[in-house]
């Protein structure tokens, strides 16, 4: 071989390994830095558009829809091994594996601070916030705050909790 070649194929690889470092330590910053502040009463933009250019929120089916009452309770669903413990929603909910959460889930797939559910003007809200593996209410993802109605599923990871 060419010294030349050897030259430029030596670049490549070392352009490689830039790139690859770059990405990790935007994850890392990403996970660290935790979810951007939203102003209240203004939903988020969704950060991806689907192929067929609607909405994510506005793709989701509606059912009718019901103010939860005060007091309402997420109950684990899946995984087996904890389904049917309870937790009061009140006011604010988060999940995440931090053990500052009220949820701390032990899943790698769900993130420090992972989703939140919140009571707004008598209605629950399911929002993500920026997790690296999605929020999904009833197996469709959350791209911004969104209605969460009793009966409804909400998945992290792979903890599954329904509305009550």
């Amino acid at each position: 071989m060419s010294e030349q070649l050897l030259t430029v194929l030596k670049l490549c690889l070392l352009a490689l390994l830039y790139i690859f470092f770059l990405r990790v330590l935007q994850a890392v910053w990403s996970e660290v830095r935790g979810p951007r502040p939203t102003q209240p009463g203004r939903p988020q933009k969704a950060d991806r558009q689907p192929r067929n250019g609607r909405n994510l929120v506005a793709a989701i089916p509606t059912r009718r829809q019901t103010a939860a009452p005060v007091g309402s309770k997420l109950v684990m669903v899946e995984p087996p091994e904890i389904a049917g413990t309870s937790f009061e929603v009140g006011d604010e909910l988060t999940m995440g594996r931090s053990a500052g959460c009220q949820i701390t889930l032990d899943d790698t797939y769900v993130s420090q601070l992972h989703t939140r559910v919140f009571r707004r003007e008598g209605r629950y809200f399911v929002e993500d916030l920026g997790s690296t593996n999605g929020t999904y209410l009833n197996r469709n993802k959350v791209a911004a705050p969104t209605p969460v109605n009793p009966g409804d599923r909400i998945q992290v990871g792979s903890t599954v909790l329904e509305l009550t």
